[in-house]
């Protein structure tokens, strides 16, 4: 009888045990829900940003986080459809280039409710690190770290031409050019092509030193050609010097691991300076940073600091308060922080700041010193990119191939850009 007895407890508790587990509390029940975070990456930064989201689900068990990452190619295209579907994540990793646009078509939230109430703390950080994530007085972006434009190189196949390291805050055009020969017919390194992923950000550098800005209010924004040209000049001397890269090579998407410069068959490559960790990874050899070259007869500083991306919330965010508390966890934590090391760019709280520049590794202090280095030698930054810049971008690097090739003339190819660009952006 009391087996029997046991047996009957026994069996009710099996029926009532799957029950049991479904009535557990889920994360959204216990006061918190799922949060999506989306941003483009490579493995370097893949990595350090799920780590970051382990860390801070370790602190919140409340919340759940599902990441989406993708390269920088299909990012955008991957937003744009799922802000069709109204189906945008809850916190976005964003670009000062596309801001405007996202601002001008109702789809980013004002961040300001979230400084106000406390949720994002932006007590330690000075103002001139805010501006570009703002549109018409209203925060629409929060700045991930300060990046510059740059260049970086290979200090050991310079000493194997018996080239001094160049003083980057004084060279010239003139100086690089010389350079880049010299290496190529004492070493055989070649040079790739500028700024292969996006030429504008190339040629924007020259048209800035010549004094002008690449867009206007309806169209672009100048109209003497002589730096877009020679931005194209430059590489077809060298081409034909046999020191540039084939560009049906150079212009092949690959992982950094993958590219030309990683493999040695060029001595520099063309990056902004959050980039620089992932590509002295992918290289495996000591390299050194550098701001890009100065235009003969510069007359305003090319270089501008830049925020490196933002961290958004789109206005239909499913979960924007545990969006607006991970963005808060992402830039104040300091132990979050020493994880990340800056590979999204030189922190902008004062105390993170101050913090990282003691504990950074070799690598990330070549970055620290760099910022400071190009934040003596920067101008004013331009205005967000017009609503068209997108499709502006993909007919430059597409002509840029057709220079290089030489399908096209130079001339020709200049007042195509200058034509085409102009057409897109009205």
């Amino acid at each position: 009888m009391k087996r029997n007895r046991m047996f009957m407890l026994a069996l009710v508790a099996l029926v009532l045990l799957p029950g049991l587990l479904f009535a557990m509390p889920s994360a959204e029940e216990k006061g918190g829900k799922e949060m999506r975070l989306a941003w483009w990456g490579n493995p370097t930064r893949d990595e350090r940003t799920l780590k970051a989201a382990d860390m801070f689900m370790a602190k919140y068990p409340e919340v759940k986080i599902e990441s989406e990452t993708t390269g920088w190619a299909g990012y955008w295209d991957k937003l744009n459809t799922q802000a069709a579907a109204g189906s945008l994540p809850d916190l976005i990793q964003h670009d000062y280039a596309y801001m405007l646009q996202w601002v001008t078509r109702n789809q980013l939230a004002d961040l300001t409710p979230y400084i106000k109430d406390g949720t994002i703390d932006l007590s330690k950080v000075n103002d001139s690190f805010l501006t570009g994530g703002m549109v018409d007085g209203k925060l629409y972006g929060i700045s991930l770290g300060t990046n510059a434009v740059c260049l970086t190189y290979d200090p050991a196949v310079l000493a194997k031409a018996g080239i001094a390291k160049p003083d980057t805050a004084t060279w010239t055009w003139d100086d690089f050019e010389r350079i880049a020969i010299e290496v190529y017919r004492k070493t055989g390194v070649q040079t790739i092509p500028f700024f292969t992923t996006d030429p504008r950000v190339g040629f924007e550098h020259l048209i800035r030193q010549q004094g002008d800005v690449l867009f206007g209010t309806t169209g672009l924004g100048f109209t003497d050609v002589s730096a877009l040209r020679e931005f194209y000049a430059i590489q077809l001397r060298l081409q034909d010097a046999g020191a540039l890269i084939k560009p049906e090579v150079a212009f092949v998407s690959v992982s950094p691991e993958e590219g030309e410069f990683a493999k040695g068959r060029s001595w520099v490559e063309f990056i902004w300076s959050n980039q620089f960790v992932a590509t002295q990874n992918a290289a495996g050899r000591p390299l050194e940073l550098g701001l890009m070259p100065i235009l003969k007869g510069a007359k305003a500083k090319g270089t501008y600091l830049k925020p490196s991306m933002f961290f958004s919330i789109p206005a239909k965010a499913a979960n924007p308060k545990d969006a607006a508390r991970f963005l808060n966890y992402f830039l104040n934590d300091i132990e979050v922080n020493d994880m990340l090391m800056g590979e999204r760019g030189v922190p902008i709280p004062d105390d993170v700041r101050n913090h990282m520049a003691t504990k950074v590794d070799a690598i990330n202090k070549q970055i620290f010193d760099f910022i400071s280095l190009a934040s003596t030698n920067s101008g004013p930054i331009d205005p967000p990119d017009p609503p068209a810049s997108g499709e502006f971008l993909k007919m430059v690097r597409d002509v840029t191939q057709e220079i290089l090739l030489k399908r096209i003339s130079l001339d020709a190819g200049v007042a195509k850009i200058m034509n085409e660009g102009n057409n897109i952006l009205k």
